[in-house]
This record gives structure tokens, C-alpha cells and sequence, in this order.
């Protein structure tokens, strides 16, 4: 069996669905590896939930590689054009997720035509851009049976072009934490401000004095982020708020840094509460969204098994404020995520993203010779 590429990215890009809704992608997915698989004695696949984890086993297996795919879409409405849109209305694969699934089929395709020495493990899973999925696999046990000892994951990057990877020897990605903050005053009559407690001015005043925070309690060589992105008070013109709800987020390159962040966030907003004489509740979500911290000595390797390939631009990048909750399966299994150029004008999460196609190609085979030299007994490269 040999895959179709395109083919296939393109029938995925058609079926994006929500994280742990992903119930035809999986269906589609399962179908590929069992033909994939029919004849591969050394192959065995295993569900739960939506994710699905693919195995091949070694001949003289001394360690584990896995490889981790996410596989759900974005709740975003499809502007490309394209003749394969998504079918699913107000559904799209805005982040490239139809490319990675295409990619990891490519790669097991490619590794399982001859049994490699040490195990092989493919994590397709759920839930990546909402609930953590990778964090709710690990903690459901279904790494246990064959627990990885080197975990690899890329993700696509639309302002680098068709044949360059890039990552670095530390964090690539920021942890993020979601904020929730509700302020509830006491509602009244616009015209008798004296006898009710403004709730959105107390907002108002917090999301002006929170932007401080980064200016004046963060390391300006560390860097975090504070954005609160969504602002509901109020009904009408006349009506004094009685709630503001404020939904936002924090990002940060370290875990210690998220912390302190969250600290004065909460700080802030209980003494802007107390100095307005409003009641404040405030929901910190970290999830399993931890910064993306590569294991120095294999991104190192990694980097350096791409030296002599003219067909490879390897790039030494600086670190992003992007969120990805493969930093959770990092900070328990060693491991390098990186991203991989698709060359397009349209950034990660807009509504006409659309990669070019000769990437998926270039990432299984190249990205395939490096995960090879790792199952058949190379220690460094």
C-alpha cells in the first residue's frame, strides 16, 4: 500500500470536528492504519476515546521512539475557496492539524515497511487546541504498556518555506493559562449611580491597571503576555452593570514565570474588587498547556542530523508565545518539537489558511531518515 498524500490530507481537511468530537476522523483514521496494517505482524492499534495509539514492536527493542499527532480543528468558518473545504459548517483545520495526521500516516507507512530494532509509537490525538489531550491520554495510563523514552512531534509554520525545519535547544513554545474573572456590583438605575456599585467600571479600571504587570513585574529578557480578549457587561444604555465577565490569557517561556504571573493577575484584580467594594471571582485554567521545553541533547541531535542535507534548511529559531499542550508530555518524557515551513500567507488560526501540499512529502521522508536512525540503534547522530 502505498499512500496518497494529497489525497488524504485533503479528505481530512474535509472532516474537521472539536476535540473529543473527533468521531469521523477517527473512523477515517482507523480505516488508513488498518489497511496501512493488514499484513505488519509486528503492528498493533489501540483506541481511547476519540485518540487512537499505534505500536510496532521491535525485534531487539531497548527503547521506545513515539511520534504525537494532533488530530481536531478550530470552531472557525472556512474562507479559502478550496474544493476540498471543510464540509462541516463552522468547522475548519485552521492549524494544520490535517497536515500532521497526513504526516504521522506517511511516517508509520515509511518505518513499518521493514520491523525497526527499537519500538516505534504513534499518539493520534484528541483535544489539542481545548481539553489538553495529550494530558488526558498520559493520565488515562495509555502510554503505560509501552512508554515512550524519546517523544518527537512538529508542528507546521506558514512564514517558513517548503524544505526548513526549525526549533532550538530550549523552550519552543509558551505555557498558557486561561483567566476567567467575573466583578458583581449591584445593578441600578443609569440615573442613580449613588444607589448601585458599577461592575464595568470595576472591570474597566483592572483591565487597564493589568497591563502593568508585564511592564513592571516581568523580566523584560523573559518576557509573558497578559491579554484579556473577551469583555460582556451590561444590557442597555440606562442600566447600571451589576457583572463584567472578563475571559483572557496568560503566556509564559517558563513555569516560574506563569506562576508570578498568575500571583499579581489575582493580586490585581482582588484589590481593584476591594478598592471598588465589588465581589470578585477569579478561575486560573492551566490545563496541561506547560511551556514546550525540548530536551536539549536530542533537539541538539536533531539539529545536527540535518547538517549535510542540502534539501533541509535547519533553522535555530527564538522561542513563541504560541500555546501547545505537547509541553505536558515533554515535562515527563524527553523529547524536541519543531516546526515544519508550509509557505503560505495566511497565519496559524485564519480563516483562509492553506499550506502548500509539497511539504507533506518533504516531512515524511526527511523527517522519516531522522526518526529511523533514532529505532535502529543510533544514541547520537
Amino acid at each position: 500500500m502505498t499512500l496518497n498524500l494529497i489525497a488524504i490530507r485533503r479528505e481530512l481537511h474535509q472532516i474537521p470536528e472539536i476535540g473529543l468530537e473527533e468521531y469521523k476522523t477517527q473512523a477515517y483514521l482507523l480505516q488508513q492504519l488498518e489497511g496501512l496494517l493488514s499484513t505488519c505482524s509486528f503492528a498493533s492499534i489501540k483506541t481511547w476515546r476519540t485518540g487512537i495509539v499505534v505500536t510496532l514492536t521491535g525485534y531487539a527493542a531497548e527503547k521506545t521512539i513515539a511520534w504525537r499527532t494532533d488530530i481536531d480543528g478550530l470552531p472557525i468558518v472556512e474562507e479559502t475557496g478550496l474544493d476540498f473545504a471543510s464540509q462541516h459548517e463552522g468547522r475548519m483545520h485552521a492549524c494544520g492539524h490535517d497536515f500532521h495526521m497526513t504526516i504521522a500516516l506517511g511516517l508509520l507507512e515509511k518505518i513499518a515497511e521493514q520491523q525497526p530494532k527499537n519500538n516505534f509509537l504513534i499518539l493520534f490525538q484528541p483535544a489539542e487546541e481545548n481539553l489538553a489531550g495529550g494530558k488526558l491520554m498520559y493520565e488515562a495510563g495509555v502510554l503505560e504498556d509501552c512508554k515512550p523514552d524519546e517523544f518527537y512531534a512538529l508542528h507546521v509554520r506558514p512564514d517558513l518555506k517548503v524544505g526548513a525545519l526549525a526549533t532550538n535547544t530550549s523552550t519552543l513554545f509558551a505555557g498558557t493559562c486561561e483567566v476567567k474573572i467575573t466583578f458583581t456590583g449591584k445593578g441600578g438605575h443609569a440615573a442613580f449611580p449613588h444607589t448601585a456599585n458599577d461592575a464595568l467600571v470595576a472591570a474597566s479600571y483592572f483591565v487597564t491597571q493589568v497591563q502593568s504587570i508585564v511592564s513592571r513585574n516581568v523580566d523584560p529578557i523573559e518576557g509573558a503576555v497578559v491579554t484579556f480578549g473577551s469583555f460582556h457587561a451590561g444590557t442597555t444604555n440606562n442600566v447600571i452593570a451589576e457583572t463584567a465577565h472578563l475571559h483572557g490569557t496568560i503566556r509564559s517561556l517558563t513555569r516560574e514565570m506563569g506562576q508570578l504571573v498568575q500571583k499579581r493577575v489575582k493580586a490585581v484584580a482582588e484589590g481593584i474588587a476591594a478598592s471598588f467594594g465589588v465581589a470578585v471571582s477569579i478561575d486560573l485554567i492551566e490545563a496541561g498547556y506547560l511551556p514546550v521545553e525540548n530536551n536539549p541533547e536530542l533537539a541538539g541531535q536533531f539539529m545536527a542530523f540535518y547538517e549535510n542535507d542540502p534539501e533541509v534548511t535547519m533553522l535555530d529559531c527564538l522561542p513563541a508565545m504560541t500555546g501547545e499542550d505537547f509541553g505536558f508530555l515533554l515535562s515527563k518524557i524527553p523529547g524536541v518539537m519543531f516546526w515544519l515551513g508550509v509557505d503560505t500567507p495566511y497565519p496559524l488560526h485564519n480563516p483562509k489558511l492553506s499550506p502548500d501540499e509539497a511539504a507533506l512529502p518533504f516531512a515524511v521522508e526527511k523527517v522519516g531518515n531522522f526518526l529511523a536512525s533514532r529505532l535502529n540503534g543510533a544514541s547520537s547522530v
